[in-house]
């Protein structure tokens, strides 16, 4: 169980039981739909950064400096940040995962782009899997759906997932369904919707979507914190 806060597009948090906060793909201030949300009192222990887009780096500098958490991301996106500064990171590749003092995470495959906002090479994209004593999730990231989200529910025992659901960039909400039930999860948090007119969904027929492999669709408002269990 875990209490998941969402800031808009593909930015939430997730507080653990033992207070640890984790802050995932920061994208706030440039999101109009998230005009209401005070960066400055978000905080973080850690921020983890799927991929590089704009879209989902924009506000992870200034929040890292503020705050003096501890990035983890790819090998290239944790080079970059520690250009502008930023050594308190940990890089992931694919495959890899590490024992953090809250838990375990895992950085899997995720089939997108990646470049970060000068042009930099982002690496690869991906997606995490968070391990801890009290819950265990799978964050896609930007992804489409693919078979290796079936190893993730044969692999961990995970209790929720958090999957891009808007289409068009990304899986929509029928691909993502399909990648919830490989996975295992029986709840989703949907992120990465709604933002931009390419990516906006009919949030009946997404929910019908997933209703209709068994899983519970959540879309929380921006701002709102929900609690989560599997």
């Amino acid at each position: 169980m875990a209490k998941l806060t969402f800031y808009g597009h593909a930015c939430f948090a997730v507080e653990l039981t033992d207070g640890t906060r984790l802050l995932f793909d920061p994208f706030i201030s440039p999101n109009p739909k998230a005009s209401a949300i005070d960066v400055d009192a978000i905080e973080a222990d850690y921020v983890l950064i799927t991929h590089g887009h704009e879209d989902h780096v924009a506000d992870a500098e200034a929040i890292l400096k503020r705050t003096g958490a501890t990035l983890i991301s790819n090998f290239e996106i944790v080079t970059w940040f520690g250009g502008k500064g930023l050594e308190k990171a940990h890089p992931l590749n694919h495959g890899g995962g590490f024992d953090f003092p809250f838990g375990r995470v895992k950085y899997v495959n995720a089939v997108h782009s990646s470049v970060l906002p000068d042009g930099s090479y982002g690496g690869n994209p991906g997606g995490f899997v968070i391990e801890t004593e009290d819950t265990s999730f799978y964050v896609s990231g930007d992804t489409a759906l693919h078979t290796d989200q079936r190893l993730l529910g044969e692999l961990h025992d995970l209790d929720f997932g958090v999957l891009c659901i808007g289409d068009n960039f990304t899986m929509g909400p029928a691909d993502a369904a399909i990648a919830a039930e490989w996975a295992g999860v029986k709840t989703v948090v949907g992120v990465h919707y709604d933002t931009f007119p390419p990516i906006e969904i009919d949030a009946a027929d997404a929910t019908a979507a997933f209703q209709a492999t068994g899983v519970e669709l959540l879309l929380p408002d921006i701002g709102e914190t929900i609690t989560v269990a599997g």
